[in-house]
């Protein structure tokens, strides 16, 4: 391990950096995974070379960013894998953006975009005929809320998880669940997202999900690919409509 003068000549807040660091360092070098304990305070100070105050600031910074996870009672452990962080960090920007002309909120829905129309040939390739009876269902029960001028944010999260999780890609997953908690934070911000207020925006939302279930299920690839692109910018237009506004 690192000899515990490395930090001595560094400001107060390189020397925490610095820490965090070492013990991630230290975690991957001995092999830990999500749900394994981490070496007692006591074993940590010793290696580290630092005192019990300076460590538990490092641990809190560490389970800030959803490194580390306390268990009161059993001590410190490694966090399961989660971006809870991250999501609350895209949150506060994308919703702080909104007051600057949402360029943030525009670069977030710029990359769940591109993540999605990139990734729908593969999930073409991989879907089975019950996730895309799964899917119809989800489609028509949008179309029916849609004709009683009803929102279905919910629901449309829903087609979009079940749409890539037979990729069985974990970070993926995580990814647009992240994505989905900051679009709806800026949707119930903008209180707009045409689909809730608006039954013209509710049926064009339902039906462009039909449109790119239809693509999914003839395997057309670029129809797919370009329908899901459109969606997206959909989205992009209500928030340029709200940066407008005075």
């Amino acid at each position: 391990m690192t000899a515990p003068t490395r930090h001595v000549r560094l400001g107060a807040h390189e020397r925490l950096r610095a820490l965090t660091s070492d013990i991630m360092d230290l975690t991957i070098e001995r092999g830990l995974r999500a749900g394994d304990a981490l070496p007692t305070e006591n074993v940590l100070t010793e290696e580290l070379g630092v005192g019990r105050n300076t460590l538990r600031e490092a641990i809190k910074v560490l389970q800030a960013l959803g490194v580390v996870e306390i268990r009161h009672g059993f001590g410190m452990f490694v966090a399961s894998n989660n971006l809870v962080a991250l999501a609350d960090s895209l949150t506060f920007r994308g919703r702080m953006s909104l007051r600057h002309k949402g360029h943030e909120a525009h670069e977030l829905v710029e990359v769940r975009q591109a993540l999605e129309s990139g990734l729908i040939g593969s999930a073409i390739d991989a879907l089975n005929e019950e996730q895309l009876q799964e899917l119809d269902a989800i489609a028509t029960a949008m179309e029916e809320r849609a004709a009683r001028g009803l929102g279905f944010v919910e629901i449309d999260q829903e087609f979009h998880r079940l749409l890539f999780s037979c990729l069985e890609n974990e970070l993926l997953s995580n990814l647009l669940g992240v994505f989905w908690q900051v679009y709806r934070s800026i949707h119930d911000a903008i209180e707009t997202a045409g689909d809730d207020s608006n039954p013209v925006g509710l049926a064009e939302t339902a039906k462009i999900h039909r449109d790119i279930l239809d693509a999914v299920r003839s395997k057309d690839k670029p129809l797919a690919s370009t329908l899901m692109h459109r969606h997206f910018d959909g989205i992009r237009d209500q928030l340029t409509a709200f940066a407008l506004e005075p």
